[in-house]
């Protein structure tokens, strides 16, 4: 390692004062990552005005980030980038700082603030390299640099868990939104547009035949929403009357892909109708919202969704669900733009609680199938997605090291939702529940405990142990019963201590579901002298049932 910088200084009581708490396998980087440390506590960031200019013909970029932050007590900042990303140079307020890189980490000296007020301070940092390249995006994640099928630039980003900081310097934690948003000014050659988050505010002519492109988002946004989308795009439009009034609806597009997406967008404004009755109005009202064809499958970044499902019903022609409900209606213009109320409304500060982004967008498939579909089909749908849940690991991941959880997130996350639906028994209250996430956690960072507390404050039913059951283990109760002598006896196994739920069972297709409450004990009821014992449960219920002997 060396200093960056015209004076050597020595960092290494830095280390001193840092917890470094490596699980298992987990990393030192991983904790530098994942957690708040030394280099993060003292600081808040409040907004990013990030210039990047790409190459395309060596895929490196070069830029600056101007990031305004709040100093309660700085002398020692963390600034992420990640190898083989270089930082050239950072300056506080004009003045060059120290620094010293750590693996993906930059450790930037900035004296400390001896004021008793917090101050507002401006650290610009320039950088420039070759970024880490996306092999299979949105899922590896990195740069994409492709080529449309003109042979024209095609480029964007995905970063999502690889973390913002594989192209651009910034605090790379999902806590920690720039509250006041972020400018992205992207500059490329005068054939080629570039779109980014937010609203476009100039568009400039530069020498060499270059343009540059300047986009503002004036609301909070996580570092790995922030993005360029870079190519020979097109541009429409349509203004939505949504619940906080008109809302510009823009999409952007490649030239020759105009027709096919103005017929297929037309599930955006569906979209939009049926998530704002479910989940109340679209958060970014400021900021609008955007479709952006992207050179891979798609993302939920914030007011620009990342669009590639090549205009086409389903997951790319196919229904996840094996149902044919999710061959109605367009998977990537749904599922991402359910994000933007779960995941850039409401986000996670640790990526191990992603499921608060997941879990609740993947049961907005649902919402919007039984929006125009009805209940029925909703149930379907949910049911259908099951099958692939694999129950390995638990949802929730590792804390402080940034780690996700389980890829059952989704589905059996979606699953989970419903089950507890159907406990609440009430749909007017678990719309009210949903809306009313959104608005106390309106553009706020929350914890797991935060949103169950919520759900259980809310409802007026301890989820807590529900919660635990299935996004801390792997296990999925199961609903054990036999009959004798007209008693129905039953138990639940396999659960946490102490798990309790309510579900509906019945002995025949015609008759009508009754409510009993299952809990790890056995319990017994008179059943009656029945002609027939095939006790079913309700199979909006996500669990197990197995008859055992007495």
């Amino acid at each position: 390692m060396q200093f960056y910088n015209i004076k050597k200084i020595s960092l290494v009581w830095v280390f001193s004062f840092i917890n470094f708490i490596v699980i298992a396998q987990f990393t030192e980087q991983d904790t530098l990552r994942g957690s708040i440390g030394i280099g993060r506590q003292h600081s808040d960031i409040t907004h990013y005005d990030i210039t990047v200019t790409p190459n395309f013909e060596t895929k490196s970029i070069s830029g600056k980030n101007i990031i305004t932050l709040i100093d309660s007590g700085i002398n020692l900042i963390q600034i992420d980038l990640q190898q083989p990303m270089e930082l050239d140079s950072v300056f506080l307020e004009g003045k060059p700082c120290l620094f010293k890189r750590n693996g993906n980490v930059f450790w930037v000296e900035v004296g400390s603030n001896k004021n008793t007020k917090p101050n507002i301070k401006k650290l610009t940092c320039y950088f420039h390299g070759t970024p880490k390249e996306a092999v299979h995006p949105p899922w590896d994640g990195g740069w994409i640099w492709k080529k449309d099928a003109l042979n024209n630039p095609f480029v964007s980003v995905a970063c999502q868990e690889l973390g913002a900081s594989v192209w651009f310097p910034c605090k790379d934690t999902q806590s920690d939104e720039p509250e006041n948003g972020c400018t992205l000014t992207i500059i490329v050659p005068d054939s080629l547009v570039a779109v980014g988050n937010g609203r476009l505010v100039n568009q400039k002519k530069m020498p060499n035949n270059l343009i540059s492109f300047t986009w503002q988002v004036k609301s909070p946004i996580n570092n790995y929403n922030i993005v360029p989308y870079i190519g020979k795009y097109i541009h429409f439009s349509e203004t939505y009357k949504g619940l906080n009034g008109p809302l510009n609806m823009d999409y952007w597009v490649l030239e020759q892909n105009i027709d096919k997406a103005k017929l297929q967008f037309k599930d955006a404004p569906r979209m939009m109708k049926a998530f704002e009755f479910w989940f109340g109005a679209y958060p970014f009202y400021q900021d609008g919202y955007k479709l952006v064809e992207a050179p891979h499958l798609g993302m939920e970044h914030q007011s620009a969704i990342a669009y590639g499902n090549e205009f086409t019903n389903g997951y790319l022609g196919s229904d996840l669900s094996n149902t044919g409900w999710g061959l109605k209606w367009d998977f990537i213009i749904v599922h991402e733009s359910g994000h933007e109320w779960f995941a850039n409304n409401i986000t996670s500060k640790d990526i191990a609680d992603m499921w608060i982004h997941e879990s609740f967008t993947n049961y907005s498939e649902t919402l919007f199938t039984e929006y125009y579909y009805g209940k029925k089909a909703a149930n379907t749908y949910v049911q259908g997605l099951r099958s692939s849940i694999q129950n390995n690991k638990p949802i929730i991941g590792k804390y402080g090291v940034n780690n996700e959880g389980s890829g059952d997130m989704y589905n059996k996350g979606g699953n989970m939702i419903h089950t507890i639906r159907q406990v609440i028994n009430n749909d007017k209250k678990f719309r009210e529940i949903l809306i009313g996430l959104n608005k106390t956690f309106y553009h706020k960072t929350v914890t797991t405990k935060g949103i169950e507390n919520y759900i259980s404050k809310k409802s007026g039913f301890d989820f807590s142990k529900i919660f635990d059951q299935y996004l801390r283990t792997i296990e999925i109760p199961v609903l054990e019963y036999y009959i004798d002598s007209n008693q129905l006896y039953y138990r639940f196994s396999h659960t946490v201590t102490d798990f309790k739920m309510s579900i509906r069972y019945r002995f025949d297709e015609q008759s009508t579901y009754k409510w009993i409450t299952v809990s790890n004990e056995w319990k017994q009821i008179n059943v009656g002298n029945i002609t027939t014992y095939n006790f079913n449960v309700d199979p909006n219920f996500y669990i197990q049932v197995e008859a055992v002997k007495p």
